[in-house]
C-alpha cells in the first residue's frame, strides 16, 4: 500500500505595533489567493485599530506584554502549528505570485535545508531607491545578511535548531540570521516584498544607511539593547 505524502502546513506570523494603516493592505494581498495557511497577529499593544481590523480579517491575535518586536516574532513561532514558519513586517505588501513561489518551496523536502527570503523592494521610482535594492540584493546574496523586511521563510525544524528568535527590541532578524548562517544557506524565494517607502523617504539613504551600518556594529561589541534602540527610533 502507498502512503500519501503529507502536504506541508505554513504558519504566517505578522508583529505589530499601531499599524492600522498598513496591515489592510498586507491582509488583501494575504487573501487575494489564499492557500490553506494559519495566520497569527502579535500585537505589542497598539493603540490604534490593529486588532479590531485583525479580527474583523478573522485573525488569530496573540496580545504580546512587551512592546518588543523580537519577543513577539518568538511568541508567535512558539504558538504556531505550522510545518513552515513565515515571518512578515505589517508594512510590507505582496505580488499575487507568491503564494506559487512559496508552495514550490515547501513542498520541496530539500527546501528544509535553508532559510529564504524575499527581494526587496520600494514602489516608488526614485533612482535612489534602485540603488539601495540593488545594494540590498547584494548583502544578502554575497553577505548572506538578509533583513527582517525582507521576510523570513523558515521550516520549524531549523528555526528551532538556530534557536529561533531573541527578545530584542532591535537587531532581532541580524540576531537569528548570523546563527542560522553558521550553519545553513539562506537564498532567495524569488519573488519581490515591497516595503512602505515612508522610512526612507523622510531621510537621507546615505545618512541613515551609515547610521544602521555603526547600530550593528555597537550592537556586535555588546552596547545595550536598550538605548540602541532608542538611538534607532530617534
Amino acid at each position: 500500500m502507498v502512503r500519501s505524502q503529507k502536504i506541508p502546513t505554513l504558519s504566517i506570523i505578522i508583529p505589530t505595533l499601531n499599524e492600522a494603516t498598513h496591515l489592510p493592505l498586507l491582509l488583501a494581498d494575504l487573501n487575494a489567493s489564499p492557500p490553506d495557511f494559519e495566520l497569527t497577529i502579535v500585537d505589542g499593544g497598539s493603540s490604534d485599530f490593529t486588532t479590531s481590523i485583525s479580527k474583523i480579517n478573522g485573525v488569530s491575535v496573540i496580545k504580546s506584554p512587551k512592546k518588543n518586536r523580537g519577543y513577539q516574532l518568538k511568541i508567535g513561532a512558539s504558538k504556531a502549528t505550522g510545518d513552515w514558519l513565515l515571518f512578515l513586517h505589517a508594512d510590507s505588501r505582496l505580488n499575487p505570485g507568491w503564494v506559487k513561489s512559496l508552495l514550490s518551496i515547501i513542498q520541496n523536502k530539500k527546501s528544509e535545508k535553508f532559510a529564504w527570503y524575499f527581494n526587496f523592494k520600494i514602489r516608488k521610482n526614485n533612482l535612489e531607491f534602485r540603488i539601495l535594492e540593488i545594494a540590498v540584493a547584494l548583502r544578502s546574496h554575497l553577505l548572506q545578511r538578509p533583513y527582517g523586511d525582507q521576510g523570513l521563510l523558515i521550516h520549524k525544524n531549523l528555526y528551532n535548531l538556530a534557536g529561533g528568535f531573541s527578545s530584542l527590541k532591535i537587531m532581532e532578524d541580524i540576531d537569528l540570521i548570523t546563527r542560522i548562517t553558521k550553519t545553513t544557506e539562506v537564498k532567495s524565494i524569488r519573488e519581490n516584498l515591497y516595503t512602505d517607502d515612508a522610512k526612507w523617504s523622510n531621510s537621507n539613504i546615505i545618512i541613515r544607511a551609515i547610521k544602521n551600518a555603526k547600530l550593528r556594529k555597537k550592537w556586535r561589541q555588546g552596547f545595550d539593547v536598550d538605548n540602541l534602540s532608542k538611538e534607532y527610533y530617534s
